[in-house]
């Protein structure tokens, strides 16, 4: 794949960034979304390449979101599949958290799992951790082969999981193993790729999210030699039936990270709404913008930060200008009926 795409994918990413960004802490989940996504798209259908979308938010039917199996570029050039979360952590932006992102992940047409808009069961480490998780044995034993790959005692190992309902018994058995517990409200993809970085405390991610964050964790996973596996948690037969018509043979079957993503080819790339611990958000200034992102090479595992100062020096900047008056349209309070 062509790497100077990198570059052009950052862009996408920068303008859902500061689409969104226009959003945050307004308390508008959807129009915060719904920014991110228009943004994204107009983005994509800038560059040449023919680009399909194989995992995301959204099937064909409920459009305006980049939908499973549209087409995004010009049509001219390199076929590349995507996926994508235009924005992950609608949540976190509405509220003006920490750690919200425009996320996506891009690889030769055949690199990505190619997947209903579902729910996916998930374990992932980094890479002193490699080849210890087995998503089908119990969480004790997973706790406990980490923490003996990485030299800890399980009390000493700290599992990043999604506050959801449906945690409740993972949670209560990552606590009766003896580890740590770190609760998060969103932005799982984040979440898993903190299990490669020292730094951040987090030694495993445990728990079902959604299906694209899966993929998109996977391919940064993969280029800085962590480990993962999932599986297809389905809301209801249609969805399994769709996963087997997008060739997923075994639609219960693990996905290890090989079938995530295949090769070593993929990219992915993301930059901030918010600040979280790895970029921060978008900064706004009187004539301008400053955006951070991250570019992950899946062949070489480079980490590039990238760090934009956009100068709106007229209307005549088309592109960006165009972002920030219809966000500043869309936010303008509504005349009371």
């Amino acid at each position: 794949m062509d790497r100077n795409l990198a570059l052009d994918f950052v862009r996408v990413t920068e303008a859902a960034a500061y689409a969104s960004a226009h959003w945050v802490g307004r308390g508008d989940n959807d129009a915060a979304d719904q920014a991110a996504v228009t943004a994204m798209r107009d983005a994509f259908n800038a560059l040449d390449f023919k680009g399909e979308i194989v995992i995301g938010e959204g099937e064909r039917d409920e459009a305006p979101m980049l939908y499973i199996g549209e087409h995004v570029g010009t049509g001219n050039g390199v076929e590349i599949d995507i996926a994508v979360d235009p924005l992950e952590g609608t949540n976190i932006c509405a509220k003006g958290g920490i750690n919200a992102i425009a996320v996506m992940a891009a690889g030769p047409k055949g690199t990505l799992l190619k997947a209903p808009d579902t729910y996916m069961d998930k374990i992932a480490v980094g890479p002193k951790a490699k080849g210890a998780i087995d998503i089908n044995a119990s969480v004790q034993d997973n706790i406990y082969a980490v923490a003996d790959k990485l030299d800890k005692d399980p009390s000493e190992l700290t599992v990043i999981v999604l506050e959801r309902d449906r945690h409740k018994d993972l949670i209560h058995q990552v606590r009766h193993a003896g580890s740590r517990i770190r609760l998060i409200g969103d932005g799982d993809v984040s979440a898993a790729i903190s299990t490669v970085f020292d730094y951040s405390g987090i030694d495993m991610l445990l728990g079902v999210g959604g299906a694209p964050e899966g993929v998109l964790a996977a391919a940064a996973l993969k280029a800085l030699g962590g480990d993962m596996q999932g599986k297809l948690k389905y809301r209801k037969p249609e969805e399994r039936e769709r996963a087997i018509n997008m060739g997923i043979g075994d639609p219960e079957r693990i996905l290890k990270l090989d079938d995530l993503v295949k090769g070593d080819e993929a990219i992915f790339v993301a930059s901030g709404v918010t600040d979280g611990p790895l970029i921060k958000g978008v900064r706004f200034a009187e004539h301008g913008t400053n955006i951070s992102s991250v570019s992950i090479d899946g062949q070489t595992g480079t980490m590039r930060f990238v760090e934009s100062q956009h100068h709106f020096k007229s209307q005549s900047h088309d592109y960006w200008h165009k972002i920030r008056e219809d966000n500043k349209d869309n936010a303008k309070p509504k005349a009371a009926k």
